[in-house]
């Protein structure tokens, strides 16, 4: 029988469960790229339930545990004492979500010798040191394209929060004013803007789709070229670099993996690069970014805004700068988490453990690490290496 160690986050501050603002989600049977939805045997949980916190378990615990499985669901990720650390030594998976990630750091996994699965519930595996699941032969696996439109979505949202000066407007009613030209002092109309994305992968091409209509024109940079007949679709400008298209774009939205290659990659240099007064959106990884060089672009000038849901660590000391500095649009990473998705990750999740409990094949879709080498989805977006390095920070929220 397995060990089963999942580290969700906390349920509502309200209590669990909360009140459903709607009966029921759409049904969604395929991707956009004619890939289908996660295809467990079954599920136990009704599709909107919340299912990403501790309490919700992604819906799992009646199947393992009737099958006899052990499973450990906890919100208590980080630090030495921490309950994760605790249950680690004797598991044999690790389920972990990007939102809340139980950093599996190389020294983590010298110290947790049964284990053979880490499973990301959602999409981007880099809170696992992946040279050294490559190094223990641990298989690595995430729900590929669960949330993709999901944080699509969200993409556009923080586009227009920013460029239209929505969250201090807001502001302003909440607090019971009324000046129209502290409003529009920072808005703009996006229509006519050059908006680029440094990644063009499922969520990059689903964010462009979603943007063309507003009469923008659309840049990208990724190793990969576009299918052709995508690329003119949308009449997009492929850029040999990142430097050539951070100085073509007012808007700049990040949707690469993390990996050696990309992290701390828009550090000072690069946003100096950019257009000034341009807009910088990040829904791929906190790291991807320098955090102090975006803060003193956004307190200079140099960016007009700066807006995510990704942090690094996570969760974010109440120090970070990004949650002090000026004209950003930051939330708690959120974007692929909406009910909707968790549908999708739980349902994906199962399915995963159905195929590795009986020893059948993962979808190739699925898989980052396989047999001691990057694999499926993992060979095409991620090289090999470790960027978990200072995760151990994320032990000083719970102090603060």
């Amino acid at each position: 029988m397995a060990k089963v160690v999942c580290v969700l986050y906390e349920d509502p501050a309200s209590g669990y469960p909360p009140p459903q603002a709607r009966a029921g989600i759409p049904t969604i049977e395929r991707y956009p790229d004619g890939q289908s939805t996660p295809t467990p045997s079954s599920i136990d949980f009704t599709p909107g339930e919340l299912l990403g916190s501790v309490s919700g378990a992604l819906g799992l615990r009646s199947f393992l545990e009737a099958a006899g499985h052990e499973l450990v669901v906890t919100s208590d990720k980080d630090g030495a004492d921490s309950v994760f650390e605790r249950e680690l030594a004797d598991a044999d998976v690790v389920i972990s979500q990007p939102f809340w990630p139980a950093y599996l750091t190389a020294d983590r996994i010298s110290r947790a010798p049964q284990l053979k699965l880490a499973i990301t519930a959602g999409i981007g595996s880099d809170h696992v040191d992946l040279q050294a699941a490559i190094d223990a032969d641990i298989t690595v696996a995430e729900v590929t394209y669960c949330n993709s439109i999901s944080v699509a979505e969200h993409i556009v949202m923080m586009v227009l929060a920013l460029v239209r000066n929505y969250i201090p407007s807001y502001q302003v009613v909440v607090d019971g004013g009324w000046n129209i030209a502290d409003c529009v002092s920072r808005g703009y109309d996006l229509e006519g803007m050059q908006v680029g994305t440094v990644g063009a992968g499922r969520i990059g091409t689903a964010a462009m789709k979603r943007l063309k209509p507003f009469d923008v024109g659309l840049h990208y940079f990724d190793r990969h070229p576009l299918d052709p007949d995508v690329a003119a679709d949308l009449e997009v400008t492929r850029h040999d670099t990142v430097e050539s298209l951070v100085e073509a774009c007012d808007v700049v939205t990040i949707n690469c993996p993390l990996h050696p290659e990309t992290e701390r990659l828009f550090d000072a240099r690069l946003l100096g690069r950019m257009r000034r007064g341009a807009y910088l959106i990040n829904t791929a990884r906190g790291k991807i970014c320098d955090e102090d060089a975006v803060a003193e672009a956004c307190a200079s000038g140099q960016l007009a805004g700066y807006a995510g849901d990704v942090w690094f660590p996570q969760p974010a000391p109440a120090d970070h700068p990004w949650r002090s500095m000026p004209h950003h649009g930051m939330t708690p990473h959120v974007s692929g988490t909406t009910l909707s998705a968790q549908a999708r990750y739980a349902a994906g999740v199962r399915e995963i453990l159905e195929c590795w409990l009986s020893d059948t094949p993962i979808r190739d879709e699925y898989l980052i690490v396989a047999g001691g080498s990057l694999a499926g989805a993992g060979a095409h977006s991620y090289s090999a290496g470790n960027v978990t390095a200072g995760s151990e920070d994320a032990a000083r929220f719970r102090a603060d």
